[in-house]
């Protein structure tokens, strides 16, 4: 396997990096698989629901495009808890981090936030104000991640809702993750 000739970044040549960026390219080829993979384990995370995490997801990206959302929502609703597995006390940092090049600066937002808004049907029980999401109230994308939270996270527990199986989403998670679209930081 080539490697570059450089231990300290500074000291890299143009060719090294161009190498480097091609490496990169190759690799990017596969993140569709990876991400797919990633979303199968979530069939193996916490449990005590009466779904997996997977069907969660599942149920959550089936609603959406049952309701006709955008492709760039129902991936977005697939991949709304794909933090939970290594990041559970930030997965929606998470998985909107893993969105971000790939979506609208509006769906990112939504699902950044889904977690904090996701609060309003569960924080009183904790002490937790649920109505924190109320910081945000004056924000344009406001009430779009209240109905993401109330029409495609909080409602999709049910283990009769007959979901769509992962393998009909996996085109659209191939056209959404085939280029980034979006600038980050």
């Amino acid at each position: 396997m080539k490697t570059v000739d450089f231990i300290n970044m500074a000291d890299g040549t143009a060719e090294e990096y161009a190498f480097l960026h091609n490496q990169e390219s190759l690799y990017m080829e596969g993140l569709s698989d990876r991400l797919l993979k990633s979303l199968e384990d979530l069939g193996s995370s916490f449990s005590g629901y009466k779904v997996s995490r997977l069907e969660h997801s599942l149920q959550s990206a089936t609603r959406a495009f049952e309701a006709g959302e955008s492709e760039e929502m129902v991936i977005a609703a697939l991949f709304h808890d794909i933090g939970d597995v290594l990041a559970p006390a930030s997965h929606s940092e998470m998985a909107a981090a893993i969105l971000r090049p790939y979506v609208s600066e509006r769906i990112y937002w939504i699902i950044r936030h889904h977690g904090l808004f996701q609060m309003y049907y569960y924080g009183h029980h904790f002490g937790d104000d649920r109505n924190a999401r109320d910081i945000h109230k004056d924000h344009q994308w406001y009430q779009d991640t209240i109905d993401f939270c109330e029409k495609y996270d909080q409602n999709c527990f049910d283990p009769d809702f007959e979901s769509k199986p992962l393998d009909f989403f996996r085109p659209m998670v191939e056209r959404v993750f085939s280029e980034p679209k979006f600038a980050t930081i």
